[in-house]
């Protein structure tokens, strides 16, 4: 047995403005199976995370739903936590940055730089939105790329040629919250002096804290210098007000890493055995580990190590980063169908699947993870299922039939089951590693020869020779416990499948240690089918239904929010005709839609309306509806919709009314 350690480790902390997606779910499975497997060898590991909960887009979004930043964030954070517990993501705690804990953290670290002269105050010009009355941040800033003119580029960097500038710099610009022009403004910030940290950044960052390819990336950055860094935003602003400022904030990314300090901290309140100190003063011997993704490195290993040494807390053990999800070798998609929240997947598909499939594909590197559907369909089918659960189900029903259930008192084959046992040594190293890849191809070649094993024995012919029952009996024992060693291996990955394995075997949780200790002599229960196969037709309503989610959002507006106002100019570049339902029908494998064929007049179009809750195809035949003429045709997976039917509907939208023309109007028409 190794000794025990303490162990503290965090995840990401999620954006409270939107739902949970696949590419986030790589982070948080890579943490959690690390994290299960800590907890399998003995050691003391907590696992904490929680919602970010802070920013102009928080307080942006929250204006648009009818509701306040704070019932916003903790409607979100609920969605979240739902998501996270049925992806089996087990958190000791999770928690968010807008609460008492963090602010009293944030002003502490604060007060520590401002005592020691690493926070200064100076004037800066910033873009400011005249309608909105407020300072933009550069995402809210669109205008002309000042080196190769293009339009519609963001005010930081241009996705066109790849030019980096300052909002300033971009020709043309305008607020994408108000559509005006935005003027300049100047304005008092606070700064954190981040290049006097230079000489300890560099020593930091070159202590084994990091994986390769992220020290070197860091040492590009250190080469050119670190500047001061902005702390402070101008009101309006949701987040923490500034110790003695009424209109200044703490930037959100001051207070986002204080969080895992908070949600600890939040944790410490709840179980008092814990001491807040222990883990967190300069000198603590607890380690500490972030998971983050790559693209908030600068932020946790830069900015993130400084303010902490500078105010006397410790630093992180170990941060790593993890790449994107890609699907089919691209990024996410919403117009292909590939843009899937975590809760649509769920809709469909069990979550281990998803789970055992990003183990396959993660290594220690930065990598970005390819979803690849087709194999992923056939990865679960050929390993969980025609793999690893066919070496139980090959053997339970002799034992269960023949035996009672009764495992025989010997291991058929000591040899084969201590080579199996010792390779928990390597395979534990492989997890520890974030070696997942490398972990899974052992497994699965263990899974192979223990297929082997059986069938080189086969139990279903001896079973008819009355003499060999017996040896079948052993034969099946050791089958079995072939299969427990490897569900021990698998345990970090498919918590779920290992709880029904631990009932089905009548066994308490199984622990690293298991593994070298057959189960003999002892009386199994009856075998239950464990993992299914994925049928495709799972996969393409998963499709389906992302698509469908792309114009919703969990979060459903009050039904007495005001609509924002346009003007007349913007209304008139709204087509509205009058269109005929010539055909109508359903869409396979989508719960919301019919396809519809429309008669505008002069052309036919195919629309795809979600309007199956209130209509059958029968009803809509023949029947005229208004239409959005000149919406640009939507490419989707079952078809390009070429237009958009209005109806109006409940605020739950359990209700839909189409709109429709009084009688005597023809397809055609303009809606005037």
């Amino acid at each position: 047995m190794p000794t025990p350690r303490r162990l503290l480790v965090t995840s990401a902390l999620p954006y409270a403005n939107g739902d949970l997606h696949l590419g986030h779910l790589v982070g948080y499975i890579q943490t959690d199976i690390w994290v299960r497997l800590q907890k399998m060898l003995g050691h003391d590991c907590l696992y904490i995370c929680g919602n970010d909960s802070h920013g102009t887009p928080i307080m942006i979004q929250a204006e648009k739903m009818g509701m306040t930043p704070e019932k916003l964030i903790e409607q979100v954070c609920r969605n979240h936590q739902k998501d996270f517990a049925d992806f089996h993501i087990d958190f000791d705690n999770y928690y968010t940055t807008h609460s008492p804990e963090n602010k009293a953290l944030v002003e502490t670290i604060y007060e520590r730089h401002l005592a020691a002269g690493n926070i200064v105050k100076r004037t800066i010009k910033q873009l400011y939105d005249p309608v909105k009355q407020m300072f933009l941040p550069d995402r809210y800033i669109k205008g002309e790329c000042p080196n190769c003119g293009a339009k519609d580029q963001y005010g930081d960097n241009c996705e066109v040629c790849g030019a980096t500038y300052t909002p300033m710099d971009l020709k043309n610009p305008y607020s994408t919250l108000s559509g005006s022009q935005p003027i300049q403004k100047t304005s008092e910030h606070y700064f954190f002096k981040l290049q006097e940290y230079e000489t300890f950044l560099k020593e930091w960052t070159h202590r084994g804290h990091l994986q390769d390819e992220v020290m070197h990336k860091l040492d590009e950055w250190l080469v050119e210098g670190l500047k001061e860094w902005d702390i402070s935003r101008d009101a309006p602003y949701f987040g923490f007000a500034i110790p003695g400022e009424k209109e200044k904030y703490f930037y959100v990314w001051l207070d986002a890493p204080v969080g895992y300090m908070a949600s600890f901290k939040n944790l410490c309140e709840r179980r008092k055995d814990l001491d807040f100190a222990a883990y967190w003063d300069k000198d603590s011997t607890v380690e500490l580990y972030h998971f983050i993704g790559k693209d908030i490195i600068y932020f946790h290993a830069l900015f993130w190590p400084a303010l902490l040494h500078g105010a006397q807390f410790r630093t992180p053990t170990a941060i790593f980063a993890n790449g994107f999800l890609t699907v089919d070798g691209q990024k996410m998609s919403k117009s292909r169908g590939t843009f899937i929240k975590a809760r649509t997947y769920l809709n469909h598909l069990q979550p281990e699947y998803l789970r055992y499939y990003f183990a396959a594909k993660l290594s220690d590197r930065i990598e970005d993870l390819d979803i690849h559907f087709d194999d992923f369909v056939q990865r679960i089918n050929a390993d969980l299922v025609g793999k690893f659960i066919n070496i139980a189900s090959r053997c339970a029903g002799f034992l269960t039939q023949h035996f009672a259930g009764e495992l025989a008192a010997e291991c058929e084959s000591p040899e084969l089951y201590h080579s199996f046992a010792e390779a928990g040594n390597t395979i534990a190293e492989h997890w520890d590693k974030l070696e997942y890849s490398h972990a899974i191809r052992h497994i699965m070649a263990l899974a192979d020869k223990a297929n082997q094993y059986i069938a080189e024995k086969k139990p279903w012919a001896l079973i008819k020779e009355a003499d060999k029952q017996a040896e079948v009996q052993a034969v099946c024992t050791m089958g079995i416990n072939l299969f427990r060693v490897l569900m021990i291996y698998l345990k970090p990955v498919l918590p779920q499948t290992a709880t029904q394995v631990e009932t089905f075997l009548a066994i308490p949780p199984l622990q690293w240690h298991d593994k070298d200790t057959p189960l003999l002599k002892h009386r199994i229960r009856e075998f239950q089918p464990l993992i299914t196969r994925i049928d495709t037709k799972q996969i393409e309503a998963m499709k389906m239904a992302a698509q469908e989610d792309i114009t919703q959002t969990t979060i459903a507006p009050p039904a007495k929010t005001a609509p924002d106002t346009i003007n007349l100019d913007e209304f008139a570049k709204v087509d509205l005709r009058v269109a005929q339902i010539l055909e109508a029908e359903n869409v396979e494998g989508a719960d919301k839609l019919l396809r519809l064929k429309v008669d505008l007049g002069e052309e036919t179009r195919q629309v795809f309306a979600g309007i199956k809750s209130a209509y059958t195809p029968e009803q809509l035949i023949g029947r005229h509806v208004v239409i959005v003429a000149n919406l640009a045709p939507r490419k989707m997976r079952f078809g390009v919709s070429e237009g958009m039917v209005l109806a109006a509907g409940s605020a739950d939208s359990k209700e839909l009314w189409l709109l429709s023309p009084d009688s005597g109007a023809k397809a055609g028409m303009k809606v005037k």
